[in-house]
């Protein structure tokens, strides 16, 4: 139905995702202004935090584009209009998700798509079939790894309300955290990153694996090939966090 409402006015969605495109293009916009000082960022070259860059932006992109809307459940839960979805014969997750479904939101994910390609055309990789095959796994468990905290980030709304922002600092901005290398971090940071909240997996692992650089804290090669398994666990823990957020649900005005 969202869609459809978008396409009836086909300039203005056009527009829009070229709006969408553009803004999400200064953030790269912004890295090679640092290059234009410096030959290299936390010892990584242009090319390799483009790869980084590329990765990250495209699977947050996907993630954006499918679960971005679980962001307004906060709101549906103070004004009570929740209630509707729950009497609708429908899963209730996958109608918050659709909730104003904004399909403007590909231009995030060309954007990335197109700094990845640069990247990948650029670098100086010796490919293995490993490697190949690791571009794809780390996009789609990014992906898969985003969208368990925009849900289990909904699920905390039950509780908080009014907790968008709070949601968005773990999502636009673990995006945006991973579009430069961990090399520029504190290893309290890194840390936090790969054993709390393991949005290392999303890329700085398995691209740093396939770019042969060593992980920060020097953790086995093997552990690269993670990403689906965890991005298995994150969405199975958004999963319980999801359904206890619902159980606990009392309407507005309770």
């Amino acid at each position: 139905m969202w869609i459809r409402s978008l396409m009836a006015y086909r300039v203005s969605f056009v527009m829009t995702a070229l709006g969408n495109f553009a803004v999400t293009a200064f953030d790269f916009v912004a890295i090679l202004l640092m290059f234009s000082q410096v030959d290299r960022l936390g010892g990584y070259s242009l090319a390799e935090i483009a790869f980084l860059y590329g990765t990250s932006g495209t699977a947050f992109g996907l993630s954006d584009l499918a679960m971005g809307s679980m962001d307004r459940l906060g709101k549906r839960v103070r004004d009570g209009t929740f209630d509707t979805l729950l009497v609708r014969p429908a899963p209730v997750i996958a109608q918050v998700a659709a909730d104003r479904f904004g399909l403007h939101r590909i231009g995030r994910v060309l954007q990335g798509a197109l700094i990845l390609t640069y990247g990948l055309v650029v670098l100086d990789i010796g490919w293995t079939p490993l490697k190949v095959l690791m571009i794809p796994l780390m996009v789609l468990s990014g992906a898969a790894i985003f969208a368990s905290v925009w849900v289990a980030g909904a699920a905390f709304q039950f509780v908080a309300q009014d907790a968008a922002e709070v949601q968005s600092a773990f999502t636009y901005g673990g995006s945006t955290l991973l579009q430069y290398p961990p090399t520029l971090f504190s290893k309290e940071l890194v840390r936090g990153v790969t054993f709390v909240l393991p949005l290392a997996f999303v890329n700085w692992l398995p691209a740093l694996y396939v770019l042969g650089r060593p992980y920060p804290l020097d953790l086995p090669q093997w552990v690269a090939f993670l990403p689906p398994l965890i991005a298995a666990g994150c969405l199975a823990l958004a999963g319980l966090a999801w359904r206890a957020g619902l159980r606990s649900y009392r309407s507005t005005g309770s």
